[in-house]
């Protein structure tokens, strides 16, 4: 599979977060059904709750149409979520898009709705900084 075009500067965002990357790419399978998530990572939160384990699907959104990508990433966040809670459900899904993305596109209210409704947890990174700038989750 080829990695999005800001696939490294995600994952640094996330190593910048204190995130340690576990997977790149996080391969799992349910019977037949096989898919890469862009990557898996850990983070310790404190001693008396050990870890939180996270996937992250990394989406550009340069495409000519930004309803197309948000086609595709939705559709694929869909069928990996579903694998997740059956293989790892100890591993939340994020869907990872450049905070440009974010706050001009999630902002429209159909696509909000929809983010809300289905429960789309969102992480949104500035590639020029590899820094991340908000979680919606």
């Amino acid at each position: 599979m080829a990695k999005d075009l800001f696939h490294d500067n995600c994952k640094k965002a996330l190593e910048a977060d204190g995130w340690l990357i576990t997977h790149d790419p996080l391969r799992l399978k349910s019977g037949k059904v096989r898919v890469e998530i862009d990557l898996g990572a850990e983070k310790l939160i404190a001693a008396e709750k050990g870890e939180e384990k996270i996937a992250v699907e990394i989406k550009s959104f340069i495409s000519p149409s930004p309803v197309n990508d948000f086609e595709d990433a939705y559709g694929q966040f869909m069928l990996y979520r579903r694998i997740l809670q059956k293989s790892e459900p100890e591993r939340k899904l994020f869907l990872a898009v450049p905070a440009a993305v974010f706050n001009t596109f999630f902002q429209r209210p159909l696509i909000q709705e929809i983010v809300d409704e289905e429960g789309i947890s969102l992480m949104a990174f500035d590639p020029s900084t590899n820094i991340i700038i908000q979680w919606k989750k």
